[in-house]
């Protein structure tokens, strides 16, 4: 994988753990943990894609090294 890949990664995985902690903390995803327990589906996908992302693009930067 070529560092620019790497680094593109890195970049989106950092995006949507930003976009998934907004989601997490917004009042919906609260109105949701308050009656089942859990939040959104939406915020845990936003940050289950993120992390990986900025996994993958973090390891592949370094490995390029």
């Amino acid at each position: 994988m070529t560092k620019g890949i790497a680094i593109a990664l890195l970049v989106v995985g950092i995006i949507l753990l930003m976009f998934g902690y907004n989601a997490y903390h917004s009042a919906s995803s609260g109105i949701s943990q308050a009656v089942t327990g859990a939040p959104t589906d939406k915020s845990i996908w936003l940050l289950m894609g993120g992390l990986i992302a900025t996994i993958l693009g973090g390891f592949n930067l370094m490995r390029a090294r």
